[in-house]
């Protein structure tokens, strides 16, 4: 293996692709949550959270994810850290 092969990017193929959305898509319909409740879900969460918490409502994630014994929803929500309140390198 050359040492570019390593740090190149590998990208999906359209298979994984579409399997990732169909595996989606299956999550929603057992949870019985249209994409447009999704989205008034994930305004919600913003609204709330962004009371409390400087956030990066621009990249926030919410969706379902499944596993065999039950269906989750999960929020990644990246939080903007004012520079004045992280802690000094000790010297």
């Amino acid at each position: 293996m050359r040492l570019r092969d390593m740090f190149r990017r590998k990208s999906k193929s359209s298979q994984d692709i579409a399997a990732q959305r169909l595996r989606l898509v299956l999550t929603h319909d057992r949870a019985n949550i249209s994409p447009g409740m999704l989205e008034v879900l994930k305004d919600e969460i913003i609204a709330v959270i962004s009371k409390h918490l400087d956030i990066d409502t621009d990249h926030v994630v919410v969706n379902f994810t499944e596993d065999a014994r039950e269906t989750r929803l999960m929020a990644d929500i990246p939080v903007n850290t004012p520079r004045t309140h992280r802690r000094k390198a000790s010297s």
